[in-house]
């Protein structure tokens, strides 16, 4: 197996800064981050909003010569790209696939989101209607399309996943196992959720959760959340997925999106490299 940073994980870093430290780490590769994303509130960079390891979308195309210089000057493989375009938004997909092909980048995640007024069966039936279409554009440009396994979602676990890629063409649509992801909604046993998965299978997020406690205001209950973790403790039995996988012979790569903030984010990102390898044996 080979190991990547999603660089949605890396929002205090310039691209230039990451991939400098995790070519000095150790790490095999990087999946960049591509969106156009909202500035950071105050200017403090966070994940989700103002993260400096992000390509804007608008201008990604014309990024790929940056892109491809620094990240191979690094010496660092380039797994998926890390975009936020959904089935139903076909010109920013053949956008990302077009500048994906070009960096020699092998697949991408495109969204199906949530369900939407109509209801989960229509929207995942609308979906699968798209993603058909997704999938012939993912031939023409040889970048194949993934579909992340995400809580609140139309595919939170493997099972749904399943029922949405049959019958499309696994060279040209494949899924994100998310651990983290399926701790939220849709876990399912790691073995079982790899075999449903099968030839499908095509990308391994890795994060971890632990649920946490909110009193409820005015009421004798409790109510839980789930918090993200730091890889080593939270819910996920990591040593188990990986000793599944290898069951498996899975020998793609693993992207790390670690979103815990306990530890500081050189250290963080330096013992995840350490603890893969202790449990990828």
């Amino acid at each position: 197996m080979k190991f990547a940073v999603f660089t949605a994980s890396l929002p205090e870093w310039t691209p230039e800064e990451a991939v400098s430290k995790l070519a000095e780490q150790g790490w095999d590769g990087i999946e960049w981050r591509v969106v156009d994303q909202p500035p950071a509130p105050g200017g403090v960079a966070s994940f989700w909003q103002g993260n400096r390891c992000t390509w804007p979308l608008s201008t990604f195309e014309q990024d790929v010569p940056r892109i491809r210089e620094l990240t191979g000057k690094a010496g660092l493989g380039m797994p998926s790209l890390g975009a936020y375009a959904s089935s139903d938004q076909l010109e920013d997909v053949e956008r990302l696939m077009r500048g994906a092909a070009a960096l020699g980048v092998p697949q991408m995640r495109v969204t199906v989101g949530k369900p939407g007024p109509e209801g989960y069966r229509a929207a995942f039936e609308r979906r699968r209607r798209e993603y058909r279409e997704v999938a012939k554009l993912a031939r023409h440009y040889g970048v194949k399309a993934l579909i992340e396994l995400h809580h609140q979602s139309l595919i939170s676990s493997a099972s749904a996943a399943a029922r949405f890629v049959e019958g499309l063409d696994p060279d040209c649509v494949g899924v994100i196992h998310d651990i983290g992801n399926m701790l939220h909604e849709g876990y399912e046993y790691d073995p079982w959720s790899l075999e449903i998965l099968g030839e499908y299978l095509a990308h391994v997020h890795v994060k971890n959760a632990a649920p946490v406690p909110q009193r409820v205001e005015g009421a004798n209950r409790t109510d839980w959340t789930w918090r993200w973790a730091p890889l080593r403790h939270g819910v996920a039995n990591l040593p188990r997925l990986f000793e599944h996988l290898k069951k498996i012979g899975y020998d793609g790569w693993v992207s790390v999106e670690d979103f815990s903030t306990e530890v500081p984010l050189e250290e963080r990102v330096r013992d995840n490299l350490a603890y893969l390898r202790e449990i990828a044996g």
